[in-house]
């Protein structure tokens, strides 16, 4: 069985998940269950926080020890990828691949708040790795200036990512095409978590039933605090 967890990196995509078992975003004690459940492949995209605990890299290091293989992109699992890339967990697309190299470190440039699972985890505010790659993609086709995608960006990142809706940015932006590069960005939006988020998709497709991660060089240790946990499930509208 191959899952994957995934909410606002994938809504509104065009995709089809094959033999794929798609779970809504993951939270502590997730990955756990769905090695439970049978799976010898897991993909982290977008996971829970604040509100609940998020996805442990402790339970993420079971899965590899017990020779599951993980993958993780675009949002939490691009953070996880990252941090437990050393022990086998795979980084899948760009964003992943930033934090791994050190050229993206702040947890926030994921960050974003999310509708509820019956509205299918919709996006509410926008991330800042899409605004990067919204305005990288306006400037490659000239239609901003570099100084003008720095106006919109440090504006952006001035915004608390609750609140960093694409109306909010532009709202507070003060220059006098404010107008024009607000409908530069709806017409050429990019997210470049969703672009993520189908690239480890068709990577989990394209595995063979039964692929397992190679073989751990280390020991998982059960301490204290991964015997005593405390896996709950509930609610979030706060999504990496």
């Amino acid at each position: 069985m191959k899952i994957v967890f995934a909410g606002p990196s994938l809504y509104g995509a065009d995709y089809d998940a094959g033999d794929v078992v798609v779970r809504g975003p993951a939270q502590m004690g997730d990955v756990e269950r769905a090695m439970a459940d049978g799976a010898t492949a897991i993909g982290l995209i977008d996971g829970h926080y604040q509100q609940v605990g998020a996805v442990w890299h402790k339970e993420i290091l079971l899965a590899l020890s017990a020779g599951v293989a993980v993958y993780g992109a675009a949002s939490m699992g691009a953070l996880r990828a990252a941090e437990c890339e050393a022990f086998g967990m795979v980084p899948v697309g760009s964003i992943a691949r930033r934090y791994c190299s050190g050229a993206l470190f702040d947890d926030a440039d994921v960050a974003l708040t999310n509708g509820p699972a019956e509205l299918g985890f919709p996006p509410l505010t926008e991330a800042m790795v899409d605004v990067a790659a919204t305005l990288a993609h306006l400037a490659a086709l000239g239609l901003v200036t570099p100084s003008e995608a720095q106006t919109v960006s440090a504006a952006a990142r001035k915004t608390f990512f609750a609140d960093r809706t694409v109306a909010a940015v532009f709202d507070r932006l003060d220059h006098p095409r404010a107008p024009a590069l607000r409908g530069l960005y709806d017409t050429h939006r990019v997210s470049q978590k969703t672009q993520d988020a189908l690239e480890l998709l068709d990577l989990m497709k394209s595995l063979q039933p039964g692929a397992a991660a190679a073989p751990a060089d280390w020991r998982f240790a059960n301490s204290p605090f991964w015997t005593g946990r405390v896996t709950p499930r509930s609610s979030s509208v706060t999504s990496l």
